[in-house]
């Protein structure tokens, strides 16, 4: 079986920031905006030491349990089902907890003696503690700016980790990277590149979220199976950022006038 390499572009020096970290059997903390290549960035990194990724994408309702494991009914008897964290943990996997901040509480928690020097996991329900593989890393990430105040780490979880910053990428960088994904002809990825910075720059938009690195790829994917590149940007770069109809058009006026 051929397993794809997945594409990822260095814009600083996280390659070697991330080898150092596993190395030395540290947490990291990825922070950056929703689309800037955060897990892109988790899965090139895990294919290149060869690791077993485990991907938990956080919501409100992610616990504790979800992660560490629960007893389940299997025909007469009552039997233990490791999570996620616990699986990583015994094999020596990369648990990477995308939009950590999203999670409940008790994730933080539960994460705490993962990220210090003990690095064990304390099963309650079995009354066990799990000594971390030698090989586990744990990873998380979380948009700063999202709906700040309201879905922040707190610095004592902060400081646990080593961390990067992940921000859109510049347009040379970018423009590679949608040729890259997508195949476009480098004039088409360079006006989505600048369609991308336009919008960024709009900040009398109020977007709660702008333009990723994400939304030009699907456009460009669009564009280069040969949906109309107006249509493609509509649908692809303007109707995900917003629903109020004045700021949808103020964009198809920019994306058609750029077009």
């Amino acid at each position: 079986m051929i397993i794809e390499v997945p594409y990822y572009h260095q814009t600083h020096q996280e390659k070697e920031v991330f080898i150092h970290v596993f190395r030395n059997r540290m947490p990291l903390l990825l922070k950056g905006p929703t689309g800037s290549g955060k897990s892109r960035f988790v899965e090139y990194m895990a294919h290149q030491i060869e690791q077993k990724l485990i991907t938990i994408s956080c919501h409100e309702e992610t616990s504790s349990t979800d992660l560490i494991g629960r007893f389940i009914i299997k025909g007469a008897e009552t039997v233990w089902v490791d999570g996620p964290l616990t699986t990583a943990v015994r094999e020596g996997a990369i648990l990477y907890l995308d939009e950590v901040a999203e999670a409940r509480p008790d994730v933080i928690v539960a994460i705490h003696s993962m990220t210090d020097h003990r690095r064990e996991l304390f099963i309650d329900k079995l009354g066990e503690r799990v000594k971390a593989h030698e090989n586990f890393m744990l990873i998380a990430s979380f948009n700063p700016g999202y709906q700040r105040g309201f879905k922040e780490l707190k610095p004592s979880t902060r400081q646990r980790f080593v961390a990067l910053s992940f921000d859109y990428p510049e347009p040379k960088i970018e423009t590679e990277i949608l040729i890259n994904e997508t195949g476009v002809d480098k004039e088409v990825a360079k006006k989505l590149v600048s369609i991308g910075g336009k919008i960024r720059n709009l900040t009398e938009l109020g977007l709660t979220e702008t333009v990723s690195t994400r939304l030009l790829v699907d456009a460009a994917k669009l564009i280069h199976s040969g949906l109309p590149k107006r249509l493609s940007c509509h649908v692809g770069i303007v109707e995900p950022l917003s629903d109020d109809a004045q700021t949808i058009e103020s964009m198809k006026d920019l994306v058609d006038l750029m077009i």
